[in-house]
């Protein structure tokens, strides 16, 4: 990103020691990435808005207004006052005149183009995005959009998974790395590590560093078993509590709910099934665990009984677009071409920006000869995502 030159001194002039703080939920970036850009233009990013705030710049993502509802009183006081200027996220970009914002700012990846990008399966995305380790910028129509922050974490999550780890030792690494440095609220996003084995080593001093402590410093030298003795006594953070663990006769559905996630990750398929079922039946049917029981259902190669389920979860809630994305790809399976373009049109009916949609909209055009309307669609899917991992199928599709 540049400013251009015409407006370049302005800006300058407009920005320069200024103390700059963002509420509410930003569009394209995060807080970080906002920070880094006041900060390279001269402001002054604050982690909160304070009264000594000079320019307060409203998420995107929040309605006009929002702001009073975001401040403490003397933060509201001293902006009711003319002393704290407020601007919308949409504005401060155009104002600093970033070129390229719709490109460099909002290039970001659903869940299947996340998972096509780093070489592990979708579901296995869906695990590390409910377990909290990789976490979406901003979420459409319940679908979530993960930045190139995110990529990043990814790729260290699919290293460790690849050399063998857990979700249980991938969560104990990351309590290790909280616990070294407890001002990093994220460790994996926020602090330069490496992979090692199934261990995630830290840089410190230019020097690696166990999340015992250990030093390292020589890479051949095997593995102290006392070292995996102490890593393996550390305390861990469970994410979910199984009925079977649970003085409870009756659990509740939440406890359901998370007895099926470990089923799943145990790749215990049948018996996360009807974990996901006993949890509807107990408070009731729900859009996303519909969902969650058509994708597993889906692995098991129950197609029919998966394409039910997305049905079902459009059914309760009809704007649900990766439901009708997947419904879509489930119909292509069983031949059911017509109903497939049907439910990818609605997809885009109610989120016409979601790339995935255009793409398998396009495929499938191509495939029943139709290669007119897929063109629309091939173009529209490079536009959205010109960085994804499946645009060199887009490109050789329109050069031919």
């Amino acid at each position: 990103m540049v400013l251009t030159e015409e407006n370049a001194a302005d800006v300058a002039r407009w920005l320069a020691g200024q103390r700059v703080a963002f509420v509410g939920r930003l569009g394209g970036v995060n807080r970080r990435q906002a920070a880094q850009l006041v900060r390279k233009l001269g402001g002054v990013p604050l982690e909160k808005a304070d009264p000594t705030t000079n320019i307060l710049v409203l998420g995107a993502e929040e309605p006009a207004g929002a702001e009073a509802s975001l401040l403490d009183e003397p933060t509201r006081a001293a902006l009711a006052a003319g002393r704290i200027q407020i601007v919308g996220e949409s504005e401060l970009w155009e104002r600093l005149g970033l070129v390229d914002v719709d490109h460099d700012m909002r290039q970001l990846y659903t869940p299947a183009l996340l998972a096509e990008l780093v070489g592990v399966p979708v579901n296995q995305i869906r695990r590390w995005h409910r377990r909290g380790f990789i976490q979406p910028v901003r979420e459409v129509h319940r679908l979530p959009y993960f930045d190139f922050t995110e990529v990043a974490v990814a790729r260290r999550l699919a290293e460790l998974t690849s050399a063998g780890a857990s979700l249980g030792e991938i969560e104990k690494t990351i309590a290790g790395l909280q616990r070294r440095v407890p001002h990093v609220v994220r460790p994996l996003a926020d602090l330069s590590t490496v992979v090692e084995g199934k261990q995630l080593l830290l840089w410190e001093d230019e020097t690696l560093v166990e999340t015992s402590g250990q030093r390292r410093f020589d890479f051949d030298e095997p593995d102290n078993p006392a070292d995996d003795c102490a890593a393996d006594d550390a305390p861990a953070t469970i994410s979910f509590a199984a009925p079977a663990r649970v003085a409870d006769s009756s659990p509740t559905a939440e406890q359901l709910l998370a007895f099926a996630t470990e089923l799943e990750e145990d790749d215990q398929f049948a018996a996360a099934a009807e974990m996901y079922r006993a949890a509807q039946a107990a408070r009731g049917p729900r859009a996303e665990v519909c969902f969650l029981l058509a994708e597993l259902l889906y692995r098991q190669g129950d197609l029919s009984a998966a394409r039910e389920r997305y049905y079902m979860a459009i059914e309760l809630d009809e704007d649900f677009v990766e439901a009708r994305a997947n419904l879509a790809c489930v119909l292509a399976e069983l031949g059911q071409n017509e109903l497939a373009f049907a439910a990818l049109e609605g997809a885009l009916k109610f989120h016409p920006e979601y790339a995935d949609a255009h793409y398998h909209l396009a495929r499938l055009l191509d495939e029943s000869q139709r290669r007119a309307d897929a063109l629309v669609h091939w173009r529209r899917f490079l536009e959205l995502s010109p960085d994804s991992p499946w645009g060199e199928e887009a490109r050789e599709r329109l050069e031919e």
